[in-house]
């Protein structure tokens, strides 16, 4: 079992050749995915929550190095689909996983390995062409030993299916403990090539949709456990205030939160409105410092009826 620490670092070699490609972060739903995504990027291009299935959309994240150009592909959660949404997320996941130059499965250290593992590892399993690095997340949440038992069964189920891990490496994105090491030993197993995206580019993902995810992270905080898979943000249009001078610009921003019954609207407004008015101030704050620009947010709350079930409405809210 080969498992990475700080000190075992790689030597970087100074005639080493520019590479550039793809590596996604795989595992069950609220893995850690998209906050060591964040980490590696060293800025926020995807949303994270408590709630599992938070992420919908396939964020690219783009690290960018003197030696190496490294896009990292934040998929959804891999699970038991309920709904037709549910299949369309899996089918990204699948799809993502054939196309990368490496694939980076991510393992909680503070649970015990569980069904949702073994069912995302089989189907890892399959794929022979592209490396796997095991990466053992949230190592900031458990002692030594817990993370020593966590190693070896991972280790265990490689060996027991067939995977054989490039690299098992613990990290903490929260903690910024051994992240940059592992970009250090993903970055060899991309191809040799030119940067594939401007100096400067965190990610490919339309400022659309950025701002609608931002809005959709600070919507599901603090609300019920079925509340989360029924929240979706379209932004409407953004429009730069008319009349105002150079030096103190204003853009206008108009978005829908859409839920799925009339019966949740309540809960997203909360009483008097309060609860719409506090994802507006959070939101807003974000999309300020995503754009760096003053921002007047517009927020409505629309139901749209079993959206999550319906080809027509899946298609119109960007699924």
């Amino acid at each position: 079992m080969s498992v990475r620490s700080q000190s075992s670092e790689p030597s970087a070699s100074s005639q080493a050749p520019h590479r550039a490609g793809f590596a996604c972060f795989v595992g069950r739903p609220n893995a850690g995915k998209s906050t060591l995504t964040n980490a590696l990027v060293g800025h926020k291009v995807a949303i994270t929550a408590n709630q599992p299935q938070t992420t919908r959309h396939t964020v690219r994240g783009i690290v960018h190095r003197e030696d190496a150009q490294l896009i990292l592909v934040d998929t959804p959660g891999l699970h038991k689909p309920r709904t037709l949404l549910g299949e369309r997320l899996n089918d990204v996941v699948r799809t993502t996983w054939a196309e990368v130059d490496v694939i980076g499965f991510c393992l909680p250290a503070n649970e015990k390995l569980g069904p949702g593992d073994r069912f995302i590892a089989k189907e890892l399993a399959g794929i022979k062409k592209s490396p796997k690095v095991a990466i053992i997340t949230k190592t900031d949440l458990v002692d030594s030993k817990t993370l020593a038992e966590q190693l070896i069964a991972v280790d265990q189920l490689g060996k027991e299916l067939g995977i054989e891990w490039a690299e098992i490496v613990p990290v903490s994105a929260t903690a910024n403990k051994q992240v940059d090491l592992l970009a250090d030993l993903l970055i060899p197993m991309l191809p040799e090539g030119p940067a594939l995206y401007p100096e400067g580019d965190l990610t490919d993902e339309p400022e659309q949709v950025m701002i609608a995810e931002l809005i959709r992270e600070a919507a599901l905080e603090g609300v019920r456990d079925e509340l989360p898979h029924s929240i979706a943000v379209v932004v409407e249009e953004m429009i730069p205030r008319e009349d105002r001078p150079a030096d103190k610009p204003l853009l206008d921003i108009h978005a829908f939160v859409y839920i799925e019954r009339p019966s949740q609207k309540g809960i997203i407004i909360g009483p008097k409105g309060k609860r719409l008015k506090e994802v507006g101030i959070k939101s807003r704050k974000q999309i300020e410092a995503l754009l760096g620009t003053p921002v007047f947010l517009d927020l409505h709350v629309k139901v749209a009826k079993d959206w999550q079930r319906d080809p027509r409405q899946l298609r119109k809210l960007g699924f």
